[in-house]
């Protein structure tokens, strides 16, 4: 494409300022700019789109119907070079950054706790902790570890195995009745909290002691198992979740195993790294790191 149809990153800027502010007065003090210069700079735009990003009503400005599908576009634009920006200055001096990608309620119940010292051991290496629950390209991300749930393989990457799979129910023990629970289908009484990643595994539990309700798939449903922990915590039901992620809870009484059949899945959290960055001393020593403190 001709360089003079591509529009500057100033020009997006005064735009997305403009459309967020609605004004170009305000946009005009946000980036430092004379409210001419943002509206110049919008006009640029308009006319190597041939399309309106701006109309008048009642002297208040107004997002045209094409302006708000291109701010979209924009933002994500933005988004992307200051990503890059960020990424590229973590390379000065003498400092590196290890950019880490991890299960939501893994990484804060399991991962977190385990970078106690890290920091002192490694002072010139900066974590960057996101989370991320579906599969993603490791060169497209910039991500150098990830932790992950499932099988133990991923394309162009080795997989290191953590931890298996041992699902068990939890509830708080004020809403079980005095007698205990005496048979596993008793549970359907204090409402099975559902996950929405693992939609099967409360039929998976129950199928595995042999017993079968047509409510196995009932309840309220939840992304993450904070969220189940959290709900199980405030009387909300039974919740079936990795016993290694209920440990403080179970450990300080606030949650019970009110029945003791655990269901143990083929899959596992595994750590995984891609294959070109395996010899990367940051990378080595990060995985080091996990593998000791395990």
């Amino acid at each position: 494409m001709n360089r003079r149809y591509l529009p500057s990153i100033t020009a997006m800027q005064c735009f997305e300022s403009a459309a967020r502010h609605l004004s170009f007065t305000r946009a005009s003090v946000e980036l430092n700019l004379t409210q001419s210069a943002v509206s110049k700079q919008v006009a640029q735009l308009e006319s190597i789109l041939e399309h309106l990003l701006f109309i008048r009503v009642r002297k208040r400005l107004q997002l045209t119907p094409e302006g708000s599908l291109y701010l979209t576009e924009v933002r994500k634009i933005l988004t992307q070079v200051e990503m890059s920006t960020r990424y590229m200055q973590s390379y000065g001096g003498q400092s590196e950054v290890l950019n880490i990608t991890t299960l939501p309620t893994f990484g804060a119940r399991w991962l977190i706790p385990r970078l106690k010292g890290y920091r002192l051991r490694h002072p010139n290496v900066y974590l960057n902790i996101s989370n991320k629950t579906d599969p993603f390209d490791f060169d497209e991300e910039h991500v150098d570890v990830a932790f992950f749930f499932g099988q133990g393989s991923w394309p162009k990457a080795e997989c290191v195995k953590l931890l298996d799979d041992e699902m068990v129910p939890v509830c708080s023990p004020s809403i079980l009745p005095e007698q205990g629970i005496q048979d596993p289908l008793d549970l359907v009484k204090l409402v099975l909290l559902q996950h929405s990643k693992r939609p099967e595994a409360w039929h998976d539990w129950f199928d595995g002691q042999n017993c079968y309700t047509r409510h196995s798939y009932h309840g309220p449903r939840f992304d993450t198992f904070y969220m189940s922990l959290r709900a199980a915590r405030s009387c909300c039901g039974v919740a079936l979740v990795p016993k290694f992620l209920a440990q403080d809870e179970l450990e300080s009484g606030q949650l019970v195993i009110p029945c003791a059949f655990s269901l143990n899945s083929s899959n596992a959290y595994y750590l995984a790294f891609p294959e070109h960055k395996a010899e990367l001393t940051k990378v080595k020593n990060f995985i080091e790191w996990i593998l000791e403190h395990r």
